[in-house]
């Protein structure tokens, strides 16, 4: 297989199913937080800073 019909399979291959991955993979992380538990892990990524805050007192 020569450089020009690789390049040409890898691009028809990225144009088409590559795009479609893409496109699912995107979609999956924007619907990420919004799954059933996601909010009780948001609440602690959002606040984990502060966790040894207080401890120094």
């Amino acid at each position: 297989m020569s450089g020009a019909a690789l390049y040409a399979l890898l691009r028809n291959f990225a144009d088409g199913w590559g795009l479609a991955l893409m496109m699912g993979v995107f979609l999956l992380l924007c619907a990420w937080p919004f799954l059933p538990g996601g909010r009780k892990n948001s609440e602690a990524a959002a606040t984990m800073i502060f966790k040894d805050e207080d401890d120094d007192r």
